[in-house]
């Protein structure tokens, strides 16, 4: 699709939702292959990384709310992925073997995905998309 055919290019909310459309293709494509969507590698390689992270934590990092975060749990929990522990009024997630088990597909999968973008983008020029997008979530999200 040219964009100079849309009457809404220069719509910021249009441009960057259309933008989400495509990434968010391009990203199941690449995770298809863990069987898990996005969000739920991302999930999985938040809790790999640092297990007993706390749900607050996992909100901060994947900028989801925590309910959000706490369905997506819940899923991977049944799955028999993640688990969870209370300590005090704490609740700290874990990974279960097979999460772990998971780890070296989900970086497989993440690489994929980031250097589908890369080479269609340009390395540097994606690297200055991916700063200028979070700079404008953060500017608006405060």
């Amino acid at each position: 699709m040219e964009t100079k055919d849309s009457k809404y290019c220069t719509c910021l909310y249009h441009s960057a939702n259309a933008f989400a459309r495509v990434m968010t293709k391009m990203a199941d494509e690449a995770f298809s292959q863990t069987g898990l969507s996005p969000s739920y590698a991302f999930l999985l390689m938040t809790v790999n990384d640092a297990p007993g992270i706390q749900p607050k934590a996992i909100s901060r990092q994947m900028q989801l709310t925590p309910s959000t975060v706490t369905r997506l749990i819940e899923k991977m929990e049944y799955r028999g992925l993640l688990e969870r522990k209370s300590v005090g009024r704490a609740t700290e997630v874990f990974p279960t073997e097979k999460s772990l088990a998971l780890k070296p597909e989900l970086k497989k999968a993440w690489q994929s995905l980031y250097k589908q973008y890369n080479t269609i983008l340009g390395k540097d020029e994606a690297r200055q998309l991916t700063d200028d997008i979070y700079s404008a979530y953060a500017a608006i999200d405060n």
